[in-house]
């Protein structure tokens, strides 16, 4: 995937005789870093519309499957007061987070059926080459831990690393959640969507396990909160 180099300019002009070039000169600065960060803003959009086409054109799973997560993913990293550089991240992992199944064989990937064993493995190799895309684009190299690791389980037993407890990322940690709660209550070649209530007693279930307890409690009292409200999700 080939990046195109970008050049950052600012510039200013003396207003008045007396005005210091040091002044001038910090003006100028600080509006080539603006006009820097609107660029790189412009090319990461750029890039992550150009990796959501790709696995569009391989996978089953929808951009409403990608969309959906990350609202999840953010309501859920904002209750949790997290920084607004971490809920930035969070947005971009969730719309990424299967970006390395684009490596994986479509007669695998759109398997109406569970995967056998060996199949399994390949399947398992997604987080990992997900992580090789992104941290080859420099813009999108923050997000490349959390694509890792999004498929880490509380209890050591998930997959690439086998971390365990807080040595996953609390983002991938976030996106974990939603990641299952999205699939469990959407339509699948091989089985029926379980209704939300569902999902969430299993996720209940499996709180201290494959999610972290205080993450999978946090999730879902906000899910239960916002269907008193109506507001829903």
């Amino acid at each position: 995937m080939g990046l195109k180099p970008s050049i950052g300019l600012g510039y200013a002009t003396k207003s008045s005789l007396g005005q210091k070039d040091s002044d001038l000169i910090k003006t100028a600065e600080n509006r080539m870093y603006r006009h820097k960060m609107n660029n790189a803003q412009s090319s990461r959009s750029a890039l992550v519309l150009s990796l959501q086409r790709a696995l569009a054109e391989k996978s089953y799973e929808t951009e409403e499957h990608a969309r959906h997560m990350q609202k999840l993913s953010v309501s859920l990293a904002k209750r949790l007061n997290l920084t607004e550089s971490q809920v930035n991240t969070i947005s971009l992992v969730a719309l990424l987070h299967d970006i390395g199944k684009v490596s994986i064989p479509e007669d695998i990937l759109n398997k109406p059926g569970p995967l056998n064993a060996a199949e399994w493995k390949i399947m398992k190799q997604h987080c990992e080459s997900g992580y090789r895309i992104l941290i080859s684009c420099p813009e999108l190299r923050e997000v490349a831990e959390g694509v890792l690791a999004h498929h880490e389980r509380w209890d050591g037993t998930g997959y690439p690393q086998g971390l365990r407890g807080a040595e996953i990322p609390i983002i991938a940690r976030i996106v974990s959640l939603a990641d299952a709660y999205d699939a469990m209550i959407s339509q699948r070649p091989y089985r029926s969507p379980m209704t939300p209530k569902e999902a969430l007693a299993e996720i209940k279930t499996y709180s201290g396990t494959q999610f972290d307890p205080n993450l999978a409690a946090e999730f879902i009292a906000m899910m239960e909160e916002a269907d008193k409200l109506g507001a829903g999700y």
